[in-house]
């Protein structure tokens, strides 16, 4: 677990590959636990120790996540993630190449827990909830491209199924169309860079993650301008 921005409310990690938020059936450790255990040791706190989650990445997905260390930036925070003014951009490594190099893409999307997999809609059905995001492509490779996210909202597997939608999926994802697998077992989609107003200082927060230390992640990312 890699710490990146720490106070006396907040705390923010840079999530690895295959770690997981919250607890789920797997029994794995998550790393709420994690950052909780991390909290008691360095502050030498007796009792429990609060440690609030705010949102969530999927396993497979590396980058920042935001965690609440008071009751009171949690409850703040939440409302915040909620009303839409926690601006957060992701960087994605793709096949395929986008239909324009900058774009909205807007429709519905229904998540299906059992296969635990997210169908996206132009047109609503039951059960699906209204989506959108905005990307641009901010370099090309060989056989590979960047686009940077910015999402509007938070839906099961946004970014990987709208991404699909456009004949783009996220190298590695084979959930979602990727021909092969990542050697790590995860996909190549990293939360890149959050920023909000502190919820309790009101200071501006604005932090970026370094890319994974890979080959194609450091070319892609010396050809951003």
């Amino acid at each position: 677990m890699q710490v990146v921005y720490e106070d006396n409310h907040i705390i923010i990690v840079n999530k690895a590959i295959g770690e997981i938020v919250q607890g789920e059936k797997t029994g794995d450790s998550p790393l709420v636990d994690i950052v909780r255990q991390y909290i008691k040791e360095k502050y030498s706190k007796p009792g429990n120790v609060f440690c609030g989650v705010v949102h969530r990445l999927d396993r497979p997905v590396s980058g920042l996540v935001v965690f609440a260390k008071t009751s009171k930036a949690l409850t703040r925070l939440n409302e915040m993630f909620r009303k839409g003014e926690v601006q957060k951009t992701y960087w994605a490594v793709t096949s395929g190449m986008p239909p324009e190099p900058q774009a909205r893409i807007q429709g519905y999307i229904k998540s299906i827990e059992k296969t635990n997999k997210s169908y996206f809609y132009s047109t609503p059905v039951p059960e699906s909830k209204q989506a959108a995001l905005s990307y641009k492509l901010i370099a090309q490779g060989t056989n590979y491209n960047l686009l940077e996210i910015n999402l509007e909202t938070g839906r099961k597997h946004q970014i990987r199924v709208q991404l699909a939608s456009i004949g783009c999926p996220i190298k590695g994802d084979l959930k979602y169309g990727a021909k092969r697998s990542n050697p790590d077992g995860g996909i190549s989609l990293i939360a890149r860079r959050i920023k909000f107003i502190h919820p309790v200082s009101g200071k501006e927060i604005d932090i970026t993650a370094p890319v994974p230390d890979e080959k194609l992640w450091h070319e892609l990312e010396q050809k951003v301008n």
